[in-house]
Protein backbone atom coordinates (compact mmCIF):
# COMPACT_ATOMS: atom_id res chain seq x y z
CA UNK A 1 0.00 0.00 0.00
CA UNK A 2 2.98 2.46 0.61
CA UNK A 3 4.07 2.04 -2.72
CA UNK A 4 0.98 2.94 -4.12
CA UNK A 5 0.40 5.84 -1.95
CA UNK A 6 3.52 7.26 -3.14
CA UNK A 7 3.04 6.56 -6.65
CA UNK A 8 0.02 8.39 -6.70
CA UNK A 9 1.09 11.33 -4.31
CA UNK A 10 -0.22 10.23 -0.94
CA UNK A 11 1.91 9.87 1.94
CA UNK A 12 4.75 11.80 3.45
CA UNK A 13 7.92 10.28 2.08
CA UNK A 14 9.30 13.03 0.44
CA UNK A 15 13.35 13.94 1.15
CA UNK A 16 13.44 17.10 3.61
CA UNK A 17 14.50 20.55 1.70
CA UNK A 18 17.07 21.23 4.51
CA UNK A 19 19.70 18.60 4.64
CA UNK A 20 20.32 16.50 8.22
CA UNK A 21 23.93 16.68 7.61
CA UNK A 22 26.54 17.67 5.07
CA UNK A 23 29.69 16.45 4.76
CA UNK A 24 32.89 16.66 1.74
CA UNK A 25 34.29 13.32 0.49
CA UNK A 26 37.27 13.44 -2.54
CA UNK A 27 35.82 16.36 -3.93
CA UNK A 28 32.02 15.45 -3.82
CA UNK A 29 30.10 17.32 -1.74
CA UNK A 30 27.14 14.75 0.35
CA UNK A 31 23.83 16.02 1.76
CA UNK A 32 21.97 13.27 3.75
CA UNK A 33 18.44 13.72 3.72
CA UNK A 34 17.13 10.94 5.64
CA UNK A 35 13.33 10.81 5.27
CA UNK A 36 10.42 9.04 7.70
CA UNK A 37 8.88 5.75 6.58
CA UNK A 38 6.42 3.95 8.95
CA UNK A 39 7.66 5.50 12.07
CA UNK A 40 11.16 5.26 11.26
CA UNK A 41 14.23 7.16 9.33
CA UNK A 42 15.25 5.75 5.89
CA UNK A 43 18.44 6.75 4.44
CA UNK A 44 18.60 8.78 1.88
CA UNK A 45 21.32 11.52 0.29
CA UNK A 46 22.57 13.76 -2.31
CA UNK A 47 25.83 13.58 -3.71
CA UNK A 48 27.18 16.20 -5.44
CA UNK A 49 30.43 17.74 -7.60
CA UNK A 50 31.16 20.28 -10.04
CA UNK A 51 32.02 18.59 -12.99
CA UNK A 52 33.16 20.91 -16.14
CA UNK A 53 31.46 24.69 -14.69
CA UNK A 54 28.20 22.14 -14.47
CA UNK A 55 27.32 21.13 -10.76
CA UNK A 56 26.15 17.25 -11.45
CA UNK A 57 24.10 15.95 -8.78
CA UNK A 58 22.73 12.22 -8.04
CA UNK A 59 20.06 10.99 -5.00
CA UNK A 60 20.35 7.56 -3.45
CA UNK A 61 17.75 6.09 -1.30
CA UNK A 62 18.68 2.92 0.37
CA UNK A 63 16.53 0.56 2.52
CA UNK A 64 18.26 1.06 5.96
CA UNK A 65 16.10 2.28 8.43
CA UNK A 66 16.52 3.76 11.86
CA UNK A 67 14.86 5.16 14.73
CA UNK A 68 16.67 8.80 14.86
CA UNK A 69 16.87 11.46 12.02
CA UNK A 70 20.46 11.18 13.39
CA UNK A 71 21.43 8.00 12.75
CA UNK A 72 20.06 7.93 9.72
CA UNK A 73 22.04 10.41 8.49
CA UNK A 74 24.99 9.32 9.94
CA UNK A 75 24.49 5.71 7.90
CA UNK A 76 23.93 8.29 4.82
CA UNK A 77 27.22 9.67 4.97
CA UNK A 78 29.03 6.21 5.33
CA UNK A 79 27.14 4.87 2.41
CA UNK A 80 27.38 8.15 0.08
CA UNK A 81 31.35 7.98 0.83
CA UNK A 82 31.24 3.82 -0.40
CA UNK A 83 29.54 4.88 -3.41
CA UNK A 84 31.87 7.78 -4.30
CA UNK A 85 34.95 5.30 -3.71
CA UNK A 86 33.14 2.38 -5.78
CA UNK A 87 31.78 4.58 -8.86
CA UNK A 88 33.68 7.57 -8.91
CA UNK A 89 32.80 10.05 -11.54
CA UNK A 90 30.81 6.88 -13.23
CA UNK A 91 28.43 7.99 -10.98
CA UNK A 92 26.81 10.69 -13.14
CA UNK A 93 26.83 8.47 -16.40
Amino acid sequence: MSFLKKLFGGGASEAPTKPARVAEHEGYVIRATPFQENGQWQTCGMISKEVGGQVREKRFIRADRFPSQEMAADHAIVKAKQIIDQQGERLFD
